[in-house]
Formats: structure tokens, sequence, C-alpha cells
């Protein structure tokens, strides 16, 4: 196979990854459409020292943080301000002193589970299921590593508002895994 051939066969992958970030197929198109167009453009430029599914979404990640900030204007600032809805899960599973409640679940090793492609189409479905809101905080902070501050500034929310949504979104997450992925054997998947 070519390696054009290759990079076309991850276009769905690298389309779920855009869509779940920039909520907005045209956006996520164009970020996709850019990234392919970078690689076959220097194919020389992917060493082979990792998997091209890795080094593409190197590439996308670089391309949704420029979508971003070139579509920022027509994000809704409204949407992006905070939900005002009263979150169970803040009210559960913790004592007054931070700690857990009731330990989690035996995670088993989280570096072998990681790598496991179910796991990853089990994550990537859990991230789907965010609201809005903190699905795209969660992938801004935690997959695209931008820094508190630069989501602060390109979202116009607070910093206060930036960690509660990602607090919120990492229990939805660890819900939503320990029920489809952790304790998968005694529930039915997503």
């Amino acid at each position: 196979m070519s390696f054009e051939n290759d990079v076309a066969e991850l276009r769905s992958y690298l389309m779920r990854f855009a869509r779940l970030q920039l909520r907005n197929d045209a956006w996520a198109e164009d970020a996709v459409s850019e990234t392919m167009l970078a690689a076959i453009a220097k194919p020389q430029a992917f060493s082979g020292q990792s998997q091209l599914k890795t080094w593409l979404v190197g590439i996308l990640k670089h391309k949704v943080v420029d979508a971003l900030r070139a579509n920022l204007r027509e994000v809704n600032a409204s949407d992006l301000q905070g939900e005002h809805e009263s979150d169970e899960l803040d009210a559960i599973g913790f004592k007054t002193d931070g700690h857990f409640a009731q330990q989690p679940a035996q995670w088993g090793n989280p570096d072998q589970d990681l790598s496991q492609q179910q796991f990853m189409a089990v994550m990537d479905a859990c991230v789907a299921k965010l609201p809005p809101v903190q699905g795209r905080l969660f992938l801004m902070r935690e997959w695209l590593e931008m820094d508190a501050d630069e989501v602060c500034k390109e979202l116009g929310i607070t910093s206060t508002n930036l960690y509660v949504q990602l607090h919120r979104a990492r229990l939805r997450l660890r819900e939503c895994l320990e029920l489809n992925w952790f304790g998968r054997a005694a529930s039915a998947p997503i």
C-alpha cells in the first residue's frame, strides 16, 4: 500500500477526533483535510518512530487549535459561561476532607489498558457523551494540552468555571469508564 492510501484509511478516525473537539462538521472536515494534505505533501516528515495514526493526530491537534482560534467569533459565548445544573456527581463520592468516600474500583494496569484500541473506542464514546461544553473543555485541556489560561482566554471563561467544568467532566468520564470498561463484565457496552 502507498503512504497516501495509509493516510486515507485513517480519515474516519481523524474525523471522529476533530468532531469531538470542534463540534462542527465543517470545521472538523477542514481540519482533517488540512492534516491529510500536510501529511501527503511531506511524507518524508514521518520518520516511522511512532504509528502513523499517532503522527497524524499530532498534526491534527495543531489544526484543531488553529480552527478554534479562527472560528472563535462563531462560538456562542453564553453557552460557555457554565452550566447551572445541579450536578449530582459533585455531591457523591467525596468526604468533606476531599478524600474518596468509597475507594474507586480497581482499574488494573492503566498503561496497558490505554494502549488497547478497544479502550480508546470506549473512551471516545464516553467523551462524546459529555455535555458539549464539558467535552470541549476537557479535550482542549487534556488532549490538545492547552494550558488553563489559554483555554480561558480562547473561550472567555473564568479559571474557576474552567476547573469546575473539568472536575465535572472527569467525574462523568470516571463513571462512564467504570461502567463500560473496567466493569464491562458486569454491564452491557455503551
